[in-house]
């Protein structure tokens, strides 16, 4: 199973505010979130999920709190109390790829092991108080830069993953 963090960055290495919120709306770059998650499990932090307000349509849903106790109303959402048993749960049920949505405190645990990253540079900086973990550029290579108005996407490969 590829576990693949996708993340949106401004310039200034910028992901979020404190409150959760996305620090700008850049139709062309959701479009391109939603099309490369569409129809696998996303794996968020409670803060993530609290500013989507719902689940992602076409995907399973996963929030990580340490709160055992986290009421959720919807059918195609799971809650675990650590990023390790989501990601145990999806092996189990055979999924071919996850993907890690943020926030920072996720991103942080999870970039150490994911073989993946998807990340859209964004051509501009924003305002906010959650960064981007500082990436090991000896674990990675790029594989591939898309070319898009305001962003630019780059895949990373971990290089000890084929």
């Amino acid at each position: 199973m590829k576990k693949i963090i996708i993340v949106a960055i401004a310039e200034n290495n910028v992901i979020g505010k404190a409150n959760g919120e996305m620090p700008w709306h850049v139709k062309e770059e959701f479009k391109h979130f939603k099309d490369t998650t569409f129809g696998y499990p996303v794996i968020m932090g409670r803060k993530t999920f609290e500013t989507l307000g719902k689940p992602l349509k076409g995907r399973l849903n996963i929030i990580i709190t340490r709160n055992k106790n986290y009421p959720v109303s919807f059918d195609e959402v799971l809650v675990f109390d650590s990023l390790e048993k989501s990601i145990k749960h999806c092996e189990q049920n055979n999924f071919e790829k996850i993907f890690i949505i943020g926030g920072g405190e996720i991103y942080l645990q999870a970039i150490n092991f994911v073989d993946e990253m998807i990340i859209s540079r964004m051509k501009f900086k924003a305002e906010g108080e959650v960064e981007f973990p500082k990436i090991n550029e000896s674990d990675w290579e790029i594989e591939k830069v898309i070319e898009k108005e305001l962003f630019e996407v780059f895949i990373y490969r971990r290089k000890d993953v084929k």
